[in-house]
């Protein structure tokens, strides 16, 4: 079942890089970016989680939460996430392997990660837009989710 906007987001718990669950249903009541990344302590990724860190603070002042899904193992995300002061949750959907990324279409089969893709939910869970870019060398702009929050 693909992700379409208009629709539902797809029900998944995580762990998170301190190995505690988070769900969707946990963003209930306020807007959301889940941000899907391919690789961890890569130069794309990293600077794309630094602006989202660095601007998290407007993300809350339009009600939005923020978390992150790779395809990797807890202790790599806890590692990238302690060394990039990541104050939001970096979820591993290492097994089954990329089985929340399949569910929100955003798995590369051919190289086991994630694309980048970022769905935008209101508070009701609803998906109201989908950012993402046709390669994993190209990465998404900080803006682009200042614009899709603030239509919501």
């Amino acid at each position: 079942m693909a992700v379409t906007i208009g629709a539902k987001a797809p029900e998944f718990t995580l762990p998170d890089q301190d190995k505690h669950p988070v769900s969707v249903s946990d963003l209930a009541g306020h807007k959301a970016l889940i941000v899907f990344i391919p690789f961890p302590f890569t130069g794309i990724c990293e600077s794309e989680l630094c602006t989202i860190r660095d601007h998290l603070a407007q993300l809350g002042d339009l009600d939005a939460k923020v978390v992150v899904v790779t395809t990797h193992a807890v202790p790599t995300n806890k590692r990238w996430a302690d060394d990039n002061d990541f104050a939001f949750p970096v979820l591993s959907d290492y097994w089954p392997h990329g089985e929340v990324a399949r569910a929100y279409d955003a798995f590369n089969e051919q190289l086991g990660c994630a694309n980048r893709r970022t769905i935008v939910l209101d508070a009701d869970g609803v998906v109201r837009d989908i950012i993402e870019t046709d390669s994993l060398g190209t990465p998404r702009e900080y803006d682009a989710y200042v614009e899709a929050l603030q239509g919501i």
